[in-house]
């Protein structure tokens, strides 16, 4: 039920952005509005094989399919964007060293490189000069279980830590907007961030991404309550910030985009109850010995710290170098800062992504209507 009503969240807005669209195109019998769209889909391919190597190393295929759509409707009045980004990708990997006629085979461990559903729809008016306001909805999750591992070979375990819409963000602001040509600020002080935990095996290894709990999971043995009852999402007020900076051709054939977003819900201080943190009802990340990864003694003797800390932050910066019409390289890193995140490894809260390589993409453009 609650996959149906974030999924028509976002339809209703592209619905009546459609049907404004279309009222849009016909003011006195004259044609007012126009569509600019874009949609590349891409594949890129990168392969690595070792054998009997003296400088050593792994081999490895990794193949990760994108797709990237821009459907822009322009009118006098308004403008309706909506933004496809998706994403999906393997990498097989020997990192046993292992040969072809072992018992694991070349290419034994399978783990995947890249998930991503990205979707935006945003209506925006033009009110002074550079000045707007905008209504956007904005939907992330992911296709297929994110796992942990640990070991190589036959003393590899995984431990599943994400899925489909679980979780996933449904994000909507009502925004004052600064545009310019090459970038764009969104300032929001009403925004509501709705985020969703619908598997219940990752409720019950405390991987709720934020999503309270009301009720006491555990008995008083240390074992699960068979009539416990689960909350599948929890919905944050806040403030949102969202800065966007795209240029093509900064360099000849290089192209730069970046995008921060900052989210502040203002019911977490409450929720993280700093006079006592044993009663917060958020979770943290955790050293390998138990002990919490950051200094939260330290940290709740500043006010600024404080807010920080509850603080969302969501960083990525792209550069494409186009070879030909077919062919680019690229570079992207993705930072995000989520105490809501339990985290993986040594990292902390703080969740990084990188990639480069080069891909195959065909680029479909309409023409302008």
């Amino acid at each position: 039920m609650i996959k149906r009503l974030a999924i028509f969240a976002v339809a209703a807005l592209v619905a009546v952005g459609s049907v404004s669209a279309q009222d849009g195109k016909k003011e006195g019998s004259e044609k007012v509005g126009k569509w600019e769209t874009t949609s590349t889909p891409a594949l890129k391919v990168s392969e690595l094989f070792l054998d009997n190597w003296a400088k050593s190393g792994n081999s490895q295929i990794d193949i990760t399919a994108t797709f990237f759509g821009n459907y822009k409707f322009t009118h006098p009045k308004y403008v309706w964007d909506n933004i496809v980004d998706l994403a999906y990708g393997y990498a097989w990997q020997d990192l046993d060293n292992s040969s072809a006629d072992s018992a694991g085979g070349l290419f034994e461990t399978r783990r995947k490189s890249n998930d991503k559903i990205d979707l935006t729809s945003a209506i925006s008016w033009k009110a002074y000069k550079d000045w707007g306001a905008s209504f956007t909805a904005n939907l992330k999750t992911q296709f297929g279980s994110g796992y942990e591992y640990k070991g190589i070979g036959a003393q590899q375990t995984q431990k599943q830590i994400s899925n489909f819409f679980a979780p996933a963000y449904l994000t909507t602001a009502l925004s004052f907007e600064h545009k310019k040509a090459n970038w764009s600020v969104s300032l929001s002080f009403l925004t509501g961030k709705t985020t969703f935990v619908c598997d219940k095996a990752l409720i019950d290894s405390g991987y709720t991404y934020g999503v309270i709990q009301k009720d006491d999971f555990k008995l008083a043995d240390g074992t699960l309550n068979p009539d416990r009852k689960y909350t599948y999402h929890y919905f944050g007020l806040g403030s949102y910030i969202k800065a966007m900076y795209l240029k093509k051709d900064i360099l000849p054939n290089l192209d730069l985009y970046a995008r921060a977003e900052l989210f502040y819900d203002y019911l977490k201080p409450k929720t993280m109850s700093w006079d006592d943190l044993s009663k917060s009802k958020y979770t943290v990340a955790l050293n390998d010995d138990g002990t919490p990864y950051d200094d939260l003694e330290s940290i709740k003797k500043s006010w600024l710290k404080k807010r920080s800390f509850e603080t969302d932050l969501d960083f990525e910066v792209k550069l494409d170098y186009r070879f030909s019409t077919f062919l680019s390289a690229n570079f992207l890193l993705n930072l995000k800062w989520d105490t809501d995140f339990n985290g993986i490894g040594k990292w902390g809260h703080w969740q990084v992504y990188q990639m480069a390589g080069v891909q195959l993409y065909f680029n479909w453009k309409t023409p302008k209507s």
